[in-house]
């Protein structure tokens, strides 16, 4: 395994590190997942559970799955502050992605947020798009390769791609390309005031 992205490293990442208080979700989540009917979720790479939390208290049953013991920590303990309705709806794994395989053709959606694969991203992202069930969506959203912020701050081959990239690897015999493309959004850097990212995003239906 990468010793970059290996369980130690974000261990370290994590350490005395919480989400702000009254941290919002992805907004590339909300645009594309917000529309969708709540059913089954797996938030692959959840970290501080920002994401999950939002698709839970949207009526979501979610999977969160990551590798840092102190992240889900931190993410249960801001679940629970939500109370029994919020956090009956997440079932929290710990485990690597680089090696963890959910079930085939589970859930409703799957989403990513800017996964930091030790192994193959493409094998990564052929687990996850397998885990969608048919009719269900398949949602990654990562580090542009033009984004100069992550770029500097994130290193490794397999961190930064396009959604035409991931795009190419799905069957189109098997889905439907609904968002490829990239976005920005705005961020306020450590230090370093108001910032502009670039994203890639990538939206896509398996067919019923």
């Amino acid at each position: 395994m990468s010793e970059e992205f290996d369980k130690a490293y974000w261990e370290e990442h994590y350490h005395g590190r919480t989400a702000p208080r009254g941290e919002q979700p992805n907004p590339h989540l909300v645009a594309e997942a917000g529309q969708l009917q709540p059913g089954t979720a797996l938030d692959a790479g959840c970290g501080h559970g920002t994401e999950t939390r939002w698709l839970a208290s949207r009526g979501w049953q979610v999977t969160a799955v990551d590798l840092a013991t102190t992240a889900l920590h931190h993410a249960r303990e801001r679940a629970e502050a939500l109370g029994g309705e919020v956090t009956n709806r997440i079932t929290w794994v710990e485990a690597d992605l680089t090696a963890w395989a959910p079930t085939e053709e589970t859930f409703d959606l799957v989403t990513t947020h800017y996964v930091h694969p030790a192994g193959s991203r493409e094998a990564l992202f052929g687990r996850l798009a397998a885990a969608v069930a048919p009719g269900g969506t398949l949602l990654v959203v990562g580090h542009h390769p033009c984004d100069s912020h992550s770029t500097a701050h994130a290193s490794g081959p397999q961190v930064h791609f396009t959604a035409e990239e991931i795009a190419a690897d799905l069957d189109p015999d098997r889905w439907d390309i609904a968002v490829a493309e990239t976005r920005t959004r705005s961020a306020t850097g450590h230090g370093e005031g108001e910032i502009t990212l670039h994203d890639t995003v990538l939206r896509a239906r398996k067919h019923p």
